[in-house]
């Protein structure tokens, strides 16, 4: 090996007699006139003080845009990537020696004698050309090249700066000559061809060699032989034509075999090598890279849903960056490794419940989310949709199961009645609060709407002969009774029982709600009856605050983030206490008798989901159903101590659309799978009992 491939024998001194060499050829070498003697010695003079000082901080260390990955929560699963360029840097140390010396025999034969500029090649390029007539091409060698690429791969310059790294002008190629003496200066020859290998463009979306030897043969560079190498190299003097994947393939093959000549001219290779591999058989795997949520894995379990969920948070970190452009270009372009929470047993699952119920194309959905108590970790969103944006009723983008903008959620009638439960024992009221609880409830706020009794809010029960009579908490939340529950809501005041949906992450994204909520809080009295939009992972989230003992966690996709250098970015669960355990445990002890079971104090009588225990094989279960007016929508949220899932049966396009009561129990069977899946068969811990003061009070 020279003293130039180690760094060594590269001082200023003959830095500085290269540069006085080589800007003699600088105006043949660009088609210009010859720059003037006079302005060769002064800019040699000058410039060995100056360059140090003027060197891009960026040639030292290219700001390359790089391939964000996103896997499932095995950290090796892949659910897709983000880039704009398909670009992923790796060491020398991981690339083939075939393909090192491939890429120097094909660019730059001399690459480890010369110290940046070769003038012996700028010599016999301009002789050769001068011959021809053509304009002088073939002197660049891996240095300047490397110069050019990366001023004008440059995220940070712009458009402008970028531009001015291409133009061909005496001054752009006077600074890239400049420019490459010193980065020889600065860098090793292992440093410069390893920045060059990740960042040259070799056709067909494949930027750097990593992109380009798993696009093209499906390997990682370290498993590429002689003759893929060869033909990954040849590709390099014009990267669309010359690509065998994209291009064509008998140019490919040519450059192939100009690059074996060469390699075997070289020395770096046998005759024997040469043949063997020119007459190798090669097989193109025309591997694409998935970009986005549309082309994320999991297609038939719909994992883009997920993904999308993933983007939306990656979006609203300020860590990385001020703006939501800003940090969506990190997304695509910072080459971080994100391995989130997606279970995909448990969206498997999820996703066939969902189309168990509703097929693909029914106008109805049923959106399941699961999370984690106590983390607020997402396990799964699913839906009976295909993520695209293909055409027909199966195939949409929006987000059905999390939400977004335009797109609130759906109310989830009884459900809600927990956020009342609890305002009540907050307030003090015990679980054996008891009231009778008649078929039509008179109450206190004014209302003209129908079924109004003498312009009175006047809620009635769904099934009088079940429902009517003297109830606690206990088989009040049990058989959802929905005179009981308003008139406990007319005790504590609706203003109490929206504080505590808030406080359990309820975000009435809906304007008229969140108009409502701020407004009108004191009268809303069909509150507790779940009139107010929400969605899936919300509702499972609220009430995996009770799950998890009184602590809300905010929906989590991610468990961790690394960075392109692989430093860990940190990710934070956003958890606090929102209610005290004994509030939260007796709520749950409440929630035990939709299910079908009984709580510490065997208190509970009668259930509207009684099947949940049957499919939970006994398991400790809690849970809630929910049916809107007119049963335009149908719920079921059933958690227990290590996981939560809800879902919620609706027409999306059209509120109106009653799903009708007879879907209710086919959602509580799915959603009651789902939560089972999720559970497993690990041990899982039982629900603490709350006090006996909260239970019975005195």
């Amino acid at each position: 090996m020279t003293p130039e491939a180690t760094g060594r024998g590269r001082g200023p001194g003959g830095a500085l007699a290269r540069l006085s060499g080589v800007l003699i050829l600088i105006g043949a070498l660009v088609g210009v006139a010859a720059i003037p003697a006079g302005a060769i010695l002064l800019t040699a003079a000058r410039w060995s003080d100056q360059q140090r000082a003027q060197l891009p901080t960026q040639l030292l260390n290219p700001p390359t845009a790089q391939v964000t990955r996103v896997y499932a929560n095995d950290g090796k699963t892949l659910i897709t990537t983000f880039y704009d360029e398909d670009r992923h840097d790796v060491a020398l140390g991981q690339i083939a020696p075939v393909m090192q010396q491939a890429i120097v025999a094909a660019e730059d034969v001399r690459y480890y004698q010369h110290g940046g500029v070769d003038l012996k090649g700028a010599v016999r390029a301009l002789v050769t050309d001068a011959r021809s007539g053509a304009a002088a091409q073939g002197a660049s060698t891996l240095t300047m090249q490397v110069v050019r690429n990366v001023l004008k791969e440059d995220p940070t310059l712009t458009p402008a700066e970028r531009a001015e790294a291409t133009a061909d002008t005496p001054a752009r190629k006077l600074k890239e000559v400049q420019y490459a003496i010193e980065l020889e200066q600065r860098l090793t020859k292992q440093q410069i061809l390893q920045n060059y290998l990740n960042i040259v463009y070799f056709g067909d979306g494949a930027y750097g060699i990593e992109a380009a030897a798993r696009r093209i043969f499906g390997v990682t560079p370290a498993k590429l032989d002689l003759a893929q190498a060869a033909m990954i190299a040849g590709i390099l003097q014009s990267p669309e034509a010359d690509n065998p994947v994209g291009g064509d393939k008998a140019k490919a093959k040519a450059r192939q075999l100009y690059v074996l000549g060469a390699m075997q001219k070289a020395g770096m290779i046998t005759a024997a090598q040469q043949q063997k591999a020119a007459a190798e058989k090669l097989t193109f795997s025309g591997q694409t890279t998935p970009n986005g949520c549309v082309d994320a894995s999991g297609t038939t379990d719909g994992w883009g849903f997920f993904c999308d969920y993933v983007r939306s948070w990656f979006d609203a970190q300020p860590q990385f960056g001020k703006t939501v452009a800003e940090r969506d270009t990190a997304l695509r372009r910072g080459g971080y490794s994100i391995v989130t929470t997606l279970d995909p047993d448990v969206q498997q699952k999820a996703a066939a419940e969902s189309r168990s119920v509703y097929g693909l194309t029914s106008k109805r959905v049923l959106p399941i989310a699961v999370v984690q108590p106590g983390t607020g970790k997402v396990l799964a969103l699913a839906v009976n949709r295909h993520y695209s944006t293909g055409k027909g009723t199966e195939n949409t983008v929006n987000p059905l199961i999390s939400g977004g903008p335009k797109l609130y959620g759906y109310p989830s009638g009884s459900t809600f009645k927990m956020f009342t439960m609890l305002a009540a024992l907050e307030a003090g009221m015990p679980l054996n609060t008891g009231f009778d609880s008649p078929a039509k409830l008179r109450t206190q706020w004014p209302d003209t709407g129908p079924g109004n009794c003498g312009g009175m809010y006047c809620p009635g029960n769904a099934n009088p002969s079940w429902m009517d009579g003297y109830r606690t908490m206990w088989n009040a939340f049990g058989r959802s009774v929905n005179t009981y529950f308003v008139h406990l809501e007319e005790q504590v005041g609706p203003a109490a029982a929206v504080a505590e949906a808030k406080k359990l992450g309820i975000s009435f994204a809906n304007p008229q709600d969140a108009s409502m909520a701020k407004n009108s809080a004191a009268g809303w009295g069909s509150f507790t009856l779940g009139v107010v939009d929400t969605t899936p992972l919300e509702l499972a989230s609220a009430y995996a605050t009770v799950a998890a003992e009184g602590t809300y966690c905010k929906p989590l996709p991610v468990e961790s983030i690394k960075d392109a250098d692989g430093q860990a970015v940190p990710v934070a669960s956003t958890c606090k206490r929102v209610l005290s355990q004994d509030v939260a445990r007796a709520a749950t002890d409440a929630a035990r008798c939709p299910v079908g079971q009984q709580g510490a104090f065997g208190k509970c009588d009668g259930g509207t989901a009684t099947q949940v225990t049957s499919i939970m094989s006994g398991r400790p279960v809690a849970g809630k159903t929910g049916s809107t007016e007119d049963h335009r929508t149908e719920t079921f949220v059933g958690f227990t101590t290590t996981a939560v899932a809800a879902g919620i049966a609706a027409d999306p396009t059209n509120p109106s659309d009653a799903v009708g009561s007879a879907v209710e129990t086919d959602v509580v069977t799915a959603v009651g799978k789902v939560l089972r899946t999720a559970v497993g068969d690990a041990d899982m811990g039982y629900f603490n009992a709350p006090s006996e003061q909260i239970a019975f009070g005195g």
